[in-house]
């Protein structure tokens, strides 16, 4: 079966094109004044940088999202090549969702760095974009076959197919629940508690998904052992 590159393929190539091409743009031509590049838990920018570091930030966050999608589109159309269907889809699903989280960030740091952010609306609108991402993965993350880039990536989750769908379908659900409650609550809660409060909520999503990881290997009578 011939291999060819999908709609996906596409846009992939076409979203990290533009974006390295203004991380480049950024470097020769942008802003000779001081940018902001990181920012306290007050949104305080507490450390400033040149064009080409932030430009060069930029450039590298690019660059692993194209790995990261492009790595994805790969498999499926080896996945294509030997008339795997189903692996292909999640294939696709998982690049989609690697293309849509790390061209999220660029959009993001560029922002942050080169628009007009304030300390009253940067965490709000920052907690909107950490929402939207949680909530676009977690929609698609039970859908993943397992990969080495994208999902809950345990060493249960590996040895034991039946650990990696339920893990990552509650991670799925979870992030969904916590992407909505966030898109609801950031222009009403006060910041920057409320980003922490989303961050701390992801973290102890993937913590409950590893778990389950474990949980489901552990009963698994299919696993593999180490």
């Amino acid at each position: 079966m011939t291999r060819r590159l999908s709609p996906l393929d596409h846009l992939t190539v076409a979203v990290f094109v533009v974006q390295a091409g203004f991380a480049a743009y950024v470097a020769l031509l942008g802003p000779t004044t001081p940018i902001p590049l990181h920012w306290n838990g007050d949104w305080q920018v507490d450390r400033w940088g040149s064009r080409v570091e932030f430009a060069t930030a930029l450039g590298g966050m690019t660059l692993i999202g194209f790995i990261a999608a492009a790595g994805l589109g790969l498999a499926a159309l080896q996945a294509e090549a030997t008339g795997d269907a189903a692996r292909r889809r999640s294939m696709r699903i998982g690049q989609g969702v690697a293309l849509f989280i790390f061209a999220a960030i660029g959009l993001s740091m560029s922002w942050a760095g080169l628009g007009q952010t304030t300390a009253e609306t940067g965490p709000a609108v920052m907690m909107g974009g950490l929402s939207l991402i949680l909530l676009v993965t977690g929609a698609f993350l039970g859908r993943v076959a397992p990969n080495p880039l994208v999902g809950v990536r345990t060493p249960w989750s590996y040895k034991s197919r039946l650990a990696w769908d339920r893990s990552n379908r509650l991670a799925g659900r979870l992030f969904c629940l916590l992407g909505l409650a966030g898109l609801i609550g950031a222009p009403w809660l006060s910041q920057p508690a409320g980003t922490y409060a989303l961050i701390g909520g992801a973290l102890i999503s993937a913590a409950l998904s590893t778990f389950e990881s474990w949980r489901v290997w552990r009963a698994d009578p299919n696993r593999q052992r180490f």
